[in-house]
């Protein structure tokens, strides 16, 4: 089994990492720039769901509460690890129990309820695509909804501070050699995610298959209108180009996501079977997921022409929220 002397001798990327400061520079600059980006899409896409009505759907429900979680990834935890990685190594803020018990917390938290947001967004699109008008009806009632992000919030409070080593280990920016329980702790993460993300695709993937099979709905290209019940009277069916791009549309999501979650998984398998794992590729892992919740805004409203009707009017030369709610 291979030791820390060998991957050094073998792993440029782990060379880099030991060798130079200016990987570190590197990180606390890309941390900094998602921390922008992540910070101001998912905010703006907040504020549009709040001020549009036609955007206060059941979908865009739970968008919202990705965002909300993510907002704890970009805007509270991502500042603090672009300022930590240009901080000397034996400084007082990165050996304080409490001060990385504090950040694993918000690291831990945002990213359980935006995950657990991906999965509730799939599904409730399922429902909507391929069961019957009257079952959603009944499942998605607003108590309903309000039940399953509350449960989703409670799930992350309870998660959080029973597996506080997953969350304190400086995965993202210092890895350190885990101990049997955290890398124990690490397998049922990736263990965790790979259900959810089976249980993602599996949800995308019939709905790409109903809308190739069936032209009785209509494209996933107008979901924010097929959240607008009562149902309208039936509609034309897609043609085919439009059925092909809302199935390449909804795959594309499932890519990134899946870019996003799986290198994780598979770097926590490798570290828990063939130790050790080289702490560039742990944290090229953890860096790909935390980029989720700067991304996770644009993937879910880029084909919505109502998101971005709604963009426009509150940019520049735009018409304002009242107005455009007006006009609409």
């Amino acid at each position: 089994m291979p030791n820390a002397s060998s991957w050094s001798a073998s792993s440029p990327l782990l060379l880099l990492w030991e060798d130079s400061s200016g990987t570190d520079i590197f990180l606390s600059l890309l941390y900094a720039v998602l921390a922008i980006s992540g910070t101001l899409s998912n905010v703006m896409v907040i504020y549009l769901v709040f001020s549009f009505k036609k955007l206060q759907t059941t979908s865009n429900a739970f968008i919202v509460n990705g965002c909300a979680a993510d907002l704890s990834v970009c805007a509270l935890w991502m500042p603090q690890e672009a300022v930590l990685g240009l901080l000397p190594p034996n400084s007082s803020s990165l050996r304080s129990v409490e001060y990385r018990l504090l950040r694993g917390g918000l690291l831990g938290l945002g990213l359980t309820v935006s995950l657990a947001s991906h999965l509730l967004v799939a599904f409730n699109r399922y429902v909507l695509i391929t069961k019957l008008p009257s079952v959603y009806q009944a499942l998605y009632q607003r108590r309903h909804t309000g039940c399953m992000i509350g449960l989703s919030w409670a799930l992350a409070l309870l998660l959080v501070p029973l597996l506080p080593g997953l969350w304190t280990s400086d995965s993202a920016q210092q890895p350190r050699q885990t101990d049997g329980s955290s890398r124990y702790t690490a397998l049922l993460l990736a263990l965790a995610v790979l259900g959810q993300t089976a249980l993602l695709l599996h949800c995308y993937l019939g709905i790409v298959r109903r809308v190739r099979g069936s032209a009785k709905r209509v494209s996933v290209l107008n979901f924010h209108l097929l959240h607008q019940l009562p149902f309208p009277a039936a509609p034309p069916p897609p043609r085919r180009a439009q059925r092909r791009l809302s199935s390449v549309s909804v795959l594309l999501l499932c890519c990134v996501f899946l870019l996003g979650t799986q290198p994780l998984v598979w770097v926590s398998l490798l570290g828990f079977f063939l130790r050790p794992v080289p702490p560039a590729l742990q944290a090229a892992s953890w860096l790909l997921l935390c980029s989720l919740s700067a991304l996770n805004p644009l993937l879910y409203t880029w084909r919505s022409e109502e998101f971005r009707r709604a963009a426009r009017s509150v940019l520049p030369r735009g018409e304002g929220p009242a107005a455009a709610a007006t006009a609409a």
